[in-house]
């Protein structure tokens, strides 16, 4: 990848090395939902996140959103302006589809 790839990637970047080290996820993915938005081309404002992970385990849904953005603390406070979270324990996602629904259509905003 080009060092111009790498850095319109920073934030993308950042959470996948932050969630893999702390979570050590079964199944994980981080979607740049960004051009959905009123954002400029290769932004990285808007994210979905998918962690599967033990560590929810016997941790009510609420405990590990908090966890994720704990996480992310930073990311938060100086890039991302809106983060949508999947986290489910390796039984759940087991007995899932597999599958994470698409985001709903931007309804306006000026974004960051």
């Amino acid at each position: 990848m080009s060092s111009s790839g790498a850095m319109s990637r920073r934030v993308e970047s950042s959470i996948r090395k932050k969630l893999e080290s702390a979570l050590k996820p079964q199944h994980f993915d981080v979607i740049n939902e960004s051009y959905m938005h009123n954002a400029p081309k290769g932004s990285e404002s808007h994210f979905k996140v998918v962690v599967v992970s033990e560590k929810f385990d016997k941790q009510p849904l609420i405990k590990r959103h908090q966890m994720i953005y704990d996480l992310l603390q930073t990311e938060l406070e100086e890039d991302i302006h809106a983060l949508s979270i999947v986290a489910k324990t390796p039984e759940q996602w087991e007995n899932s589809n597999k599958t994470v629904a698409a985001s709903p259509a931007c309804r306006g905003g000026f974004g960051k």
